[in-house]
């Protein structure tokens, strides 16, 4: 794939990651337009109501199939082109989609990957995601683990402990990596091992991250897609 169609691919993956995550918790999952994925009711914690899908979206697309009504609204704006302004959102934060090519990620797996299968591992996996925030855990749904398209990964010490983690989600011809985190002070070099060795060696591998997280994603051997921007209704 070149840039634009593994942009393309990245956007539509995260996309439908949103929908998965909102099937987890009882929701519809939205509609998939020309230009826009949409939930008309409010998506899970720090899940958008909308993302837009190609760089010719306009605020109609997104805020046409939200709920406006009730507060917390927010739009992913997976190609920055969106003034929401006017509309009153503001911008959240600013972050680069990453892409790395298929095949061996090539870096040791000294976090020990495998995947989460249980609801009880779930549990434990979602509780080290939260650094404890049992509310936030409650995120992670074990309607999860029964996704075909999705792979909750852990990394763990040989003693058991977790020490860091990811969600892998298989669509558009590739693979998106989300929620990555490191725990128990582990180097964020481990976890981006374990994730890449749990990763479809024949697909891209793609996702967005800011930041620290940002430098770390490009010291595992990705590249920079392009910038996105969340907005938030003020």
């Amino acid at each position: 794939m070149i840039n634009d169609e593994l942009l393309t691919a990245a956007v539509r993956n995260n996309a439908e990651w949103c929908r998965s995550m909102c099937r987890a918790h009882g929701l519809t999952g939205g509609a998939f337009g020309p230009r826009a994925w949409t939930s008309p009711h409010r998506t899970p914690l720090y899940y958008p109501d909308a993302v837009t899908l190609t760089g010719d979206a306009v605020a109609e697309d997104v805020l046409g199939g939200i709920d406006l009504t009730a507060s917390g609204a927010s739009v992913k704006d997976a190609y920055a082109r969106l003034d929401l302004t006017a509309e009153g959102f503001r911008p959240l934060f600013d972050a680069r989609w990453i892409h790395r090519s298929a095949g061996p990620s090539g870096l040791p797996d000294t976090a020990g990957h495998r995947p989460v299968r249980t609801p009880e591992a779930l549990a434990a996996w979602a509780l080290a995601w939260s650094d404890g925030d049992a509310e936030e855990a409650a995120l992670f749904r074990p309607a999860l683990l029964d996704d075909p398209t999705v792979t909750v990964v852990g990394g763990y010490a040989p003693d058991g402990r977790i020490l860091g983690g990811a969600v892998l989600s298989t669509a558009a011809g590739v693979t998106g990596v989300s929620n990555l985190f490191t725990a128990d002070g582990t180097d964020p070099a481990a976890v981006w091992a374990a994730a890449l060795a749990a990763a479809d060696p024949a697909l891209p591998v793609v996702g967005y991250e800011s930041g620290d997280d940002l430098t770390a994603a490009l010291a595992a051997g990705f590249g920079e897609l392009g910038p996105l921007r969340v907005w938030l209704a003020a």
